[in-house]
């Protein structure tokens, strides 16, 4: 390794969090770093899980309401996906709400790249602008005609702290403009078991998921991270109304990356992800608070996932 490669690497924001989250206390590395290809090749498989009920759950709420979803949003509009690096989702709205454009917003260039080559070939007709951002910071929309249809499938939302969604979707609520809507996925809180199960899958899928993080530090930041001296522990909390999910020290060890050394002891845990859950009510709580106005929400029978329809006010 070169002492190049040592200070591009060291200068890149995947380092920066890297070096940052390593080195407080209680250590934390933001979850948008799960999603190198790798990560999404394996959420990919997470989503085709038995014991992963949301995304088949919110695809048949999506089938069964993308008409109405249409209707509310009245003419054709710009469809701005958050995080659109896959958009088997938006692809209900597609065919529902006819959009005139469709623009995905994803952090992760390459896949954003083969998703749009893959819908040129699939809907050669469709106008794709594809934004490469991180959407959980402000970004600006190409100019348009049509009013702003946001769709944020995936309970991506409660991946960010109350608080934090709240500004999130203030921004978004500014990007939407006067006569624009937004589109929201949420799971809903539901009985520990089927949490459990939904993160912690019999064929260990999603540890491989929470534990590429570890691969990925290897990867890019000529780390020697041992993959097998650490382990993913996930655990509903139901007094919070959150998943939290660890990266486990599973023995005492210095691993290096990005030229630095890290000391690890037996337990000591990297934070790399909460999932909130709301009940249907607290989420139009929370969007109210951030300016949005709950138009219409859809739930399955089960009631396991919800999707709302909010607009600005």
């Amino acid at each position: 390794m070169s002492r190049r490669d040592v200070v591009r690497n060291g200068n890149s924001e995947f380092a920066r969090a890297v070096v940052s989250g390593l080195s407080r206390r209680p250590r934390h590395i933001p979850c948008r770093f799960l999603y190198d290809r790798r990560g999404s090749e394996l959420f990919e498989q997470i989503c085709r899980l038995e014991e992963y009920y949301p995304t088949r759950t919110e695809c048949a709420l999506l089938a069964r309401h993308a008409g109405e979803v249409a209707a509310l949003i009245g003419k054709p509009p710009r469809l701005v996906e958050f995080g659109g690096c896959t958009p088997a989702k938006a692809r209900y709205l597609f065919d529902a709400a006819r959009p005139r454009a469709y623009l995905p917003v994803d952090i992760c260039h390459e896949a954003l790249t083969e998703s749009v080559l893959q819908l040129a070939r699939e809907r050669p007709t469709l106008p794709v602008t594809p934004i490469h951002a991180d959407f959980t910071r402000p970004f600006r929309l190409p100019a348009g005609d049509g009013p702003v249809l946001g769709f944020f499938p995936g309970s991506t939302i409660g991946n960010m702290q109350p608080a934090e969604a709240v500004r999130f979707l203030q921004r978004i609520r500014r990007l939407l403009g006067r006569d624009g809507a937004l589109l929201v996925g949420v799971d809903l809180k539901k009985a520990d078991e089927r949490l459990f199960a939904a993160y912690n899958d019999a064929s260990g899928v999603t540890s491989a998921f929470i534990l590429n993080l570890i691969e990925r530090i290897n990867r890019e930041l000529h780390g020697d991270f041992d993959p097998a001296g650490f382990a993913h522990s996930a655990l509903y909390h139901a007094g919070r109304g959150k998943v939290e999910i660890y990266i486990i020290s599973r023995r005492e060890q210095i691993a290096r990356a990005a030229g630095r050394s890290f000391r690890f002891h037996r337990g000591d845990a990297i934070h790399a992800e909460d999932s909130h859950k709301y009940s249907v009510g607290e989420f139009q709580s929370l969007a109210r608070q951030a300016g949005l106005q709950p138009a219409a929400a859809w739930c399955d029978v089960d009631r396991l996932f919800s999707l709302h329809f909010l607009r600005p006010h």
